[in-house]
């Protein structure tokens, strides 16, 4: 009787032993949680929804992650370094050049640059333009500066909220945009002028043979041209993109299409974001006067014929010269 007890004791021990061996291996070999879901998306698992898009049981683009690992890794430095970089350049920029002073001092005469109507359009594009830098920094490249630093909490209710303003504030800045183009262009035009200009960088260096050389200017000089016509095209990119991937339940975009909308709106918004800051330290801290013309409309009259003496000369020949009371 004791041999059977001890025969059915070393039998249970053995199946035990099999099953708890058996289990072990099947956790190690078969994926759990997310990392099955993971396999299984990999290996082309689909799912139903109520979609009508070519794609629409594709739960995830599997096929090319380089794009967003070209995103993360290149353009979201890119970014700050468009917008810190710059920042600092132009610092040490001013540090050793100085500013553009006027030769003659303010006249106290003021002459009519904008009117009300170009300066609505002009806020009208520049307050989103900003917003949409800063929110589009935060959630492209915030990881890097801003997330080690706060709570994941914090982190997480500040990158939804950037993402809210981000999409609202984008309408404001595409009318904007689409008003500047189409009522500016036509001052915008180059001229062969222009190339001196650049020669000569525009007159703002104060050392060197540059000194003191004002090269000719219409409305525009030559380097707002060229931000003028960037900030045409890419703001046609970035638009175009953005309401891509705003919108994607309307256009249904391949998700293809959509990841080439991530890096186009990527690549757009480091190229205006390097420019938005040249302009505006050329239109405040660099130019002395700059900023009046789009505070008030108006610009000092020694302002105008040094910096724009052809646009002068030609208000003042056809008699559309017009002074502030």
């Amino acid at each position: 009787m004791n041999k059977l007890f001890t025969r059915i004791g070393l039998a249970l021990v053995l199946l035990f032993s099999t099953l708890s061996f058996a289990a072990d291996n099947a956790t190690h070999e078969q994926p759990v949680g997310n990392d099955a879901l993971w396999a299984q998306l990999q290996d082309g698992a689909t799912g139903y929804t109520t979609s009508h898009s070519e794609f629409h049981n594709m739960p995830i683009n599997s096929y090319d992650l380089r794009v967003l690992e070209l995103r993360s890794d290149w353009l979201a430095p890119g970014l700050m370094a468009a917008l810190f970089g710059m920042i600092v350049i132009f610092a040490l920029f001013i540090m050793v050049n100085g500013i553009s002073k006027l030769h003659h001092g303010f006249s106290g005469k003021m002459v009519q640059r904008w009117s009300k109507f170009d300066i609505s359009i002009h806020w009208l594009g520049a307050i989103p333009c900003l917003t949409l830098i800063l929110t589009g920094l935060t959630l492209l490249a915030g990881r890097f500066f801003l997330q080690p630093y706060v709570s994941e909490g914090f982190w997480a209710s500040f990158v939804y909220l950037a993402k809210q303003i981000h999409n609202v504030m984008a309408f404001p800045f595409m009318i904007g945009w689409l008003l500047m183009t189409c009522l500016w262009a036509k001052n915008q035009l180059p001229k062969m002028y222009d190339l001196k200009w650049f020669l000569v960088v525009g007159g703002y260096i104060n050392f060197g043979p540059f000194k003191g050389k004002h090269p000719d200017s219409g409305f525009a000089n030559a380097g707002e041209k060229m931000w003028f016509w960037t900030f045409a095209l890419f703001g046609l990119v970035i638009s175009a993109s953005g309401l891509l991937l705003i919108f994607p339940n309307v256009f249904e975009p391949s998700r293809t299409l959509s990841l080439i909308s991530l890096i186009l709106h990527a690549v757009s918004a480091i190229i205006i974001c390097a420019f938005s800051i040249v302009h505006i330290f050329m239109a405040t801290v660099m130019s002395e006067g700059g900023m009046e013309c789009m505070v008030s409309g108006y610009c000092d009259e020694n302002w105008a014929t040094q910096h724009h003496n052809l646009w002068y000369d030609e208000i003042k020949a056809n008699g559309t010269l017009k002074y502030r009371d």
